[in-house]
């Protein structure tokens, strides 16, 4: 009887309580059926707020051209890009722990994922207007899209990274939508049949595409999710590669190397989990999940996030050794002077960038601090700021002193609008999280399903009184055979 049991014993349950199938699909349908919370409004206003603001600050620099923001002679790229990465690497996350997570049968996965896959819905759409507006002359956009034209001789240049970002980001976010959605239909239909109300009958029966839970359904449902789960592998790893491109195939010191890659890729999924512990941490409070979202789920995310720290780590490691192994005197300057110099002008940047981004992560080393709730909380934000830094670090430290000093420029800081778009993007960022986590359910319903009879705490506790009754059976059984 013990040698059939699929789960071991000793990983914590993954849903807490004596749970049954009728349950969990209360518990996790009650916050969409319920009415909003007054946190819920409050939260939800003041995000289409900041939200409006952002749109403001776009209408501004559309109108009056990119000269709104502070951008000079050297530093071309600024907050813009800055903020283009910082989002890109937010939304990695969640198809790490989607498809990644899918196809090595990682239960754990089921309490988040749904979640995280949302997440990287939102991020994508926050990510990929940033290069748009950048043009200047956004309704010159469609030059970047490569179809059949009456332009002649003008075409897309593919020989750039910023046209390969147009194709890494549009697959991305389509092949990310098509699996979050694909995975939303059982539960979509759930909510389909219980509803009372006749939009909410109307819009989850349409939203649904005719699911009614045959064998066949779960069977191309199944295919569908491994055959999206293997796309979305090679996409967690080529995105933000590509997205590195944009520096690495450049000649700027401190952006000419080729670690970027993998650096970049560590650094999204960093980042990318301490943006999913910010908002779980959250979600399991204010909707009451806290025995879907567990402390199990929490703590083996920051044991993640402490691997990822310690790899970026690694990777600033390299990039300091490499400017000094080199001898390129251009390279050593961006690294030894622009960077690690505290007293030169964005040397605080660089070392708010360290401290945030390899020290603070090993706390996690220890169990006690990545089960405690508050300090993941702080430690996930701060994590963010500190991966925000890194691209600023890497975007503005590198350009904004030339090979001359007559090319040096000015101190560059952002100015209202730079940061009022930045805002906006959080406004539509937390705009669309709000309204998802009101009318679709946060975990997944048919996969905390699919994991209760071998992950639940009821049911380990019956495995724990077998596995007991058949050790005693099977040393009474040895000693009286012994005595024989």
């Amino acid at each position: 009887m013990a040698l059939l049991r699929y789960e071991s014993q000793v990983r914590p349950a993954l849903v807490e309580g004596d749970k049954d199938y009728h349950q969990v699909t209360e518990d996790i349908c009650r916050p969409v059926e319920a009415k909003p919370t007054r946190a819920w409004w409050i939260g939800f206003i003041v995000s289409v707020l900041v939200l409006c603001f952002g749109i403001l600050s776009v209408t501004i620099e559309v109108i009056y051209g990119t000269g709104q923001w502070n951008l000079n002679k050297t530093v071309g790229w600024g907050w813009d890009i800055t903020n283009f990465v910082w989002w890109i690497g937010i939304g990695h996350a969640g198809t790490l722990i989607s498809a990644i997570l899918l196809l090595f049968r990682q239960g754990w996965r089921t309490g988040v994922n749904r979640a995280a896959e949302a997440m990287t819905i939102f991020a994508v759409m926050c990510a990929g207007q940033f290069p748009i507006w950048h043009m200047g002359r956004v309704w010159n956009a469609f030059f970047v899209l490569p179809y059949p034209n009456t332009r002649g001789p003008l075409w897309v240049n593919f020989n750039s990274p910023l046209l390969w970002d147009v194709f890494a980001i549009s697959t991305y976010f389509t092949v990310s939508l098509l699996f979050w959605y694909a995975g939303l239909l059982p539960d979509l239909a759930t909510l389909r049949d219980r509803a009372k109300k006749k939009w909410r009958k109307l819009f989850y029966g349409v939203a649904a595409f005719g699911w009614t839970g045959s064998t066949k359904h779960w069977q191309r449902h199944e295919a569908l999710s491994l055959v999206l789960a293997g796309l979305s592998t090679p996409l967690v790893l080529s995105v933000h590669t590509i997205v590195s491109f944009d520096f690495a195939t450049s000649v700027v010191p401190g952006w000419h190397t080729t670690i970027f890659p993998p650096y970049f890729v560590a650094g999204a999924i960093f980042s990318g989990f301490a943006m999913v512990q910010t908002l779980l941490v959250v979600t399991r409070k204010v909707l009451g999940l806290q025995e879907y979202i567990t402390i199990e789920h929490i703590e083996v995310m920051n044991k993640i996030i402490v691997l990822t720290g310690s790899i970026v780590g690694i990777a600033y490691l390299t990039e300091l050794f490499i400017s000094w192994y080199g001898v390129n005197e251009y390279e050593n300057f961006a690294f030894m002077q622009n960077r690690l110099n505290l007293f030169s002008p964005y040397g605080w940047s660089y070392w708010i960038m360290m401290g945030c981004n390899v020290l603070s992560p090993q706390i996690f080393w220890f169990r006690k601090m990545r089960r405690n709730l508050v300090l993941t909380f702080f430690m996930s934000i701060l994590i963010n700021i500190g991966m925000w830094f890194e691209r600023f670090v890497i975007i503005v430290t590198s350009v904004y002193r030339d090979y001359l000093p007559s090319a040096w420029s000015t101190y560059y800081r952002p100015t209202i609008w730079e940061v009022g778009f930045y805002m906006g993007t959080f406004g539509l960022f937390f705009t669309c999280y709000f309204l998802f986590s009101k009318f679709f359910p946060v975990i997944a319903l048919a996969e905390i399903k699919h994991i209760l009879k071998k992950n639940g705490e009821n049911y380990k506790e019956k495995m724990d009184e077998i596995e007991h009754e058949t050790t005693e059976e099977f040393g009474q059984k040895h000693g009286h055979d012994h005595g024989a």
